[in-house]
C-alpha cells in the first residue's frame, strides 16, 4: 500500500499540473499554519515566520511558472471558441468570457512580476491589481456557469422521474451535480481572497487575517485535488 501511495504521488509531482496542485495546497497550508501560531504577533517570528516564509517562497515559485501558460490558455480559447453549438447559450457565453478573463489575467501578471523584478522600469500595483481583478472577474462567471449548469441538471433530474430512463444516467446527472457544487465552493474561496487582495475599501479587501487567507486557499486547493483524481479540471490559480 506505502509502494502505490508513493508511486501515486511521483506520478502526481511528474506532471506539471500535478505538481502545481501539490504546491498550491502546501502554500496555502504554510500561510494557514504560520498565521494561526503567529496570533497578533507583528512581525511573526520563530516556526510562524518561517511557515510564513516558506508560503511566499513557493507563491513566488508558481507565480514564475505561470510565465509559460499562456500558450495552454490560448490553445484551450481557441479549442473552446464559441462553445458547442448544442450547448446552452448562456454557458457558452459565460465560458467565452470566462477565457477571455483568463487570457488577459496571464500578460497583466507577468507584467507586474517583471516590474517587482526590476526587468520593466512600470509601476507594479497597478498591475498586480489588474491581474487580481481579472482573476476575480473569471471566478465570479465559472461560478455564474456552475449555477446555470446547476439549473440545467435539476430540470434534468426533474424530468428523469418522470422517465424511464436507465439508472445510469442518473447516477451520471448526480455525480456533475456534485462536480459544479464542488467547483462553486472553490471558486467561492478563491473569490474571497481575491477581493481581500484588491484596493482597500472595496467590499472586505485588505481585511482577512493571514490564517483566513490561507484557510480559504487551503480548502480551494484540496477540492482541486480531489477533484483532479476524480477526473474533474480544476484551473485554480
Amino acid at each position: 500500500m506505502a509502494a502505490g501511495a508513493l508511486s501515486g504521488l511521483v506520478a502526481v509531482l511528474e506532471t506539471y499540473r500535478g505538481r502545481d496542485r501539490v504546491v498550491r495546497a502546501l502554500c496555502y497550508g504554510c500561510q494557514l499554519a504560520g498565521g494561526a501560531l503567529a496570533g497578533p504577533q507583528v512581525p511573526p517570528s520563530g516556526l510562524p515566520g518561517s511557515l510564513l516564509a516558506v508560503s511566499a517562497q513557493l507563491s513566488a515559485c508558481r507565480t514564475a511558472l505561470r510565465l509559460f501558460d499562456d500558450f495552454a490558455m490560448l490553445g484551450y480559447s481557441c479549442g473552446y471558441g464559441l462553445g458547442p453549438k448544442d450547448e446552452d447559450v448562456l454557458v457558452r457565453g459565460l465560458s467565452v468570457l470566462c477565457n477571455l478573463a483568463n487570457q488577459l489575467y496571464y500578460p497583466c501578471e507577468h507584467v507586474a512580476w517583471a516590474a517587482d523584478a526590476g526587468i520593466v522600469r512600470v509601476g507594479s500595483q497597478k498591475w498586480w491589481t489588474l491581474s487580481t481583478a481579472l482573476w476575480a472577474s473569471s471566478l465570479l462567471l465559472g461560478i455564474l456557469r456552475s449555477l446555470r449548469i446547476l439549473f440545467q441538471l435539476r430540470r434534468k433530474l426533474r424530468q428523469h422521474k418522470c422517465s424511464t430512463s436507465p439508472p445510469p444516467s442518473r447516477r451520471e446527472v448526480k455525480a456533475r451535480v456534485k462536480a459544479e457544487v464542488l467547483s462553486i465552493l472553490a471558486d467561492l474561496a478563491d473569490l474571497s481572497n481575491a477581493i481581500h487582495w484588491l484596493p482597500p475599501g472595496f467590499l472586505w479587501a485588505g481585511r482577512f487575517p493571514l490564517w483566513l487567507v490561507g484557510l480559504l486557499g487551503t480548502v480551494s486547493s484540496l477540492i482541486g485535488i480531489y477533484q483532479a483524481s476524480r477526473g474533474g479540471n480544476s484551473e485554480a490559480v
